[in-house]
């Protein structure tokens, strides 16, 4: 009977590292458990769970990675996550539980655009139609996932130039609210170089009715970075990419005021501040 329980509990480890590669250690982002921020969830140590455990966020899979001899959940909290307590589920080859962790509240501040193309704002019904198959669009390429035993959370930022609108910001387009910000601009001039933060592959380019000329690169296990309101574009898609790599040039495609580099981190499907994974390069 031992022997039986224990050829189980190796066959399940194999199953288990088969399906979730041993993940590289990381450079963790800075943990911030807010709306928008990115959560980092002690799961155990890696002598406990040679393979690296499974996470869930509700159906969502969740990066897990390895720091300092302990497995770690880096969970991107979206913006409109309820405050308060939240459970992960957790499984390894042993058992499935949960982990809790908590979520605090956060006030960005607000921002005030006047754009002169009143058509970007007061949609026509030909442009909401679009707009709405592209967000529809834009929604599934943000829940992609792939497995990868080296993704890089240390990100670099895409362009030089001054930061204007960060994540988070509540604004109005010609007075009237619309959805918040979901990314950091850098003010940059026109046909300005855009480099990839980090290593991955191109999961989508396109030209999207408010995000104009669009690169989405996939640096694995649900890490997503996108770059908007190109002037130019010069990768392929599923081309694969090195840290600092030429992606494009920078325009004012799409919704913008003029020529700037929008630039989103996406974590487990959600929009997150981009800020907390920049590390020098």
């Amino acid at each position: 009977m031992q022997l039986t329980l224990s050829l189980r509990h190796f066959f399940q480890l194999c199953l288990l590292a088969l399906a979730w590669p041993l993940l590289a250690y990381a450079d963790l982002p800075k943990a911030a458990n807010v709306p928008g921020g990115v959560a980092i969830v002690a799961l155990g140590s890696t002598s406990a769970y040679p393979s690296p455990p499974q996470a869930w966020l509700g159906e969502q899979p969740i990066f897990v990675t390895a720091d300092q001899n302990t497995w770690y959940a880096v969970v991107g909290l979206s913006l409109d996550l309820a405050l308060g307590k939240h459970e992960l589920r957790l499984t390894t080859a042993e058992e499935t539980k949960t982990v809790s962790f908590n979520v605090q509240a956060k006030n960005y501040p607000k921002q005030y655009v006047k754009l002169k193309d009143k058509s970007k704002v007061e949609l026509s019904a030909t442009d909401q139609a679009r707009a709405i198959r592209e967000i529809a669009v834009i929604q599934e390429f943000k829940h992609h996932w792939r497995d990868s035993p080296d993704t890089d959370t240390a990100l670099i930022l895409p362009a030089k130039g001054k930061l204007g609108g960060r994540f988070g910001m509540r604004r109005y387009f010609n007075g009237e609210l619309r959805a918040p910000h979901v990314g950091m601009d850098v003010v940059v001039p026109r046909d300005s170089p855009i480099i990839a933060s980090g290593q991955g592959k191109v999961l989508a380019v396109d030209d999207y009715f408010f995000n104009g000329k669009t690169i989405f690169v996939d640096h694995g296990n649900g890490l997503i970075t996108m770059y908007c309101h190109l002037n130019r574009i010069d990768v392929e898609v599923g081309s694969s990419i090195d840290k600092g790599q030429h992606l494009g040039l920078s325009g004012a495609t799409g919704r913008a005021t003029g020529p700037h580099l929008h630039w989103s981190v996406i974590l487990n499907g959600v929009m997150v501040d981009p800020e907390l994974l920049i590390k020098p390069f």
